[in-house]
């Protein structure tokens, strides 16, 4: 099994990067291939069983774009062969159809999806988030300066009960297509969420997932399961 993990040494934030470190204690045989910035991606040329990144700055979405978009077409046929993609916080914008600035001027994203994020750099949103995704509980903290658009959101991931969606406006969350999974939500994402990571572990092809640290990673999901659930709990 392989896995790769775009751009780590700018795909960092808001602890994003320990999604990875725990799938590696999940999944202690496969192989986590850390694609740096100047490197060609590994699947542009090979077969993998994961493609994962998290947050960057707003400066480096404009450099993770153009070193993508060569790639468009590739990660379009990837999406459409069912390889799973994870996909967390702001880079998520890198798919959607450009990123607006405050004063209107646009950057051009790769346009896989039919959205696009608006920035406000001088009012940071704070937030806590609860839902689901096919019967299963998503659990989740926002931290974003952008908020996502559509005329429609056709392929949305996380069904909103409590909290912001990509937007105000709307109660549901990410994208999600084939086996593609965006979110804003930061985390760590996998660690916050166990059954979404046995799901992810069975659509990568792993037939029998375990956790690590199972009865930990469960106590602590039930403890803010109750937290999130609680009618004093802001978001």
């Amino acid at each position: 099994m392989k896995i790769e993990v775009l751009f780590p040494e700018y795909c960092n934030l808001f602890a994003d990067s320990s999604n990875m470190k725990y799938l590696q204690q999940c999944l202690p045989e496969a192989e986590f291939i850390y694609t740096d910035y100047m490197s060609e991606p590994v699947f542009v040329t090979e077969q993998v069983d994961l493609i994962y990144m998290g947050a960057m700055t707003e400066r480096m979405q404009t450099m993770v774009i153009n070193k993508l978009m060569p790639y468009r077409e590739r990660i379009i046929e990837l999406i459409k062969k069912d390889v799973p993609f994870l996909i967390t916080n702001n880079a998520l914008e890198i798919f959607g159809r450009w990123i607006e600035n405050e004063d209107g001027s646009r950057e051009k994203a790769l346009g896989i999806f039919d959205f696009y994020a608006k920035r406000d750099m001088m009012h940071r949103f704070n937030g806590l988030l609860k839902g689901k995704f096919k019967g299963m509980p998503i659990l989740g903290f926002k931290t974003q300066f952008s908020m996502a658009y559509s005329s429609q959101f056709k392929h949305t991931f996380i069904q909103v009960e409590k909290g912001v969606g990509m937007n105000p406006s709307v109660d549901v969350e990410g994208i999600h297509v084939h086996n593609f999974f965006g979110t804003y939500l930061v985390g760590p994402f996998l660690v916050m969420n166990p059954e979404f990571t046995k799901y992810l572990m069975k659509v990568m092809g792993v037939e029998n997932p375990k956790l690590a640290f199972e009865p930990v990673i469960m106590d602590a999901f039930e403890r803010r399961m109750k937290e999130f659930s609680d009618p004093k709990t802001k978001y």
